[in-house]
């Protein structure tokens, strides 16, 4: 039963072939226009962690619906009756705004940052970077963020179709095609120009736009940054490899080798966990949140100069 619940949410694996031919037609695009949004061993990469997820994933689903249908099952607060749609328009809201915080929560504590990181590890941007997804993102216990909707009476069907939704309607926007869609479906939508920002590596859009399909999230919680300019895709540090074992466990290795091979508090140790990426005890590297202080305060210095100069 849990297998076949699995399957019929998994909507996901009939989007596959879809993807695959728009990827083809934006590398068309980019050949035709003797554009550079391509390199073979990236996109070969890319595909590879793709593939990997999908499998991973496919037999995941079994185990975390499993977990979903127990506690719907015996622990659910109601029974929404999803017969009616005002609950499939509810759940919609409250698996994207789940979604906004998951991922804003990836971005800001080490411990699911190591899964995440995968995702941010490509300096390219193009419909094949949607596919470079982690590999231990459900075992590391991401899904946790989701069993609030089966403990409220959510159907664990509707809350596996609606997370391949959302998927699904974030491939599209891993595109430098598009440049800006009209004004009210920015002000509501996550588009490639938010989502452009969300995969720079500049310290003014670290961390920023989170959002699965509704930006709205960000808009209402701070971290929403409009795109001004091309931004600089991958990494703060950038992983320089592409070998997928390498992509979809550095992080992991870090983590290990920061928490075992120094001497260290426990406190410390934890950080290394559980802090934001880029913390360090002895200040050696940098947070997102100190890149961006150190760039303020570079562009105010660079402001007071030139106005001195003016002077």
């Amino acid at each position: 039963m849990i297998e076949n619940l699995a399957a019929e949410s998994n909507i996901l694996i009939y989007a596959v072939p879809f993807f695959v031919v728009l990827i083809f037609f934006e590398l068309w695009i980019d050949l035709r226009e003797s554009a550079k949004g391509y390199e073979v061993r990236d996109t070969i990469s890319s595909l590879t962690m793709g593939l990997g997820n999908l499998l991973i994933n496919t037999i995941a689903k079994v185990f975390v619906l499993g977990i979903f249908w127990f506690i719907y099952d015996n622990y659910r607060l109601f029974t929404l009756d999803y017969s009616h749609l005002w609950v499939w328009v509810f759940v919609f809201f409250a698996e994207d705004f789940t979604y906004y915080w998951f991922h804003r929560i990836s971005h800001s504590v080490r411990y699911f940052w190591a899964s995440h990181v995968v995702h941010h590890s490509s300096r390219r941007y193009n419909l094949s970077t949607a596919l470079r997804q982690t590999w231990t993102g459900t075992i590391a216990g991401g899904f946790l963020f989701w069993v609030w909707l089966p403990i409220i009476g959510v159907h664990p069907l509707v809350v596996g179709i609606l997370q391949s939704t959302s998927l699904i309607y974030q491939f599209w926007i891993h595109t430098e095609k598009i440049v800006r869609l009209p004004r009210f479906i920015e002000f509501i939508f996550n588009t490639p120009s938010h989502h452009r920002v969300h995969h720079s590596s500049e310290p003014r859009y670290l961390d920023r736009n989170h959002a699965g399909i509704l930006i709205i999230w960000d808009r209402l919680f701070g971290t929403f940054v409009a795109e001004n300019g091309r931004p600089t895709y991958g990494l703060t540090v950038n992983i320089d490899s592409f070998n997928p074992l390498v992509i979809a466990f550095n992080e992991w290795h870090k983590i290990l080798l920061d928490i075992f091979g120094k001497d260290l508090s426990l406190r410390n140790r934890m950080m290394y966990i559980f802090g934001p990426p880029g913390w360090s005890h002895d200040n050696s590297r940098k947070t997102s949140k100190e890149l961006r202080l150190e760039e303020r305060q570079s562009n105010q210095i660079k402001n007071s100069q030139k106005a001195k100069k003016e002077i």
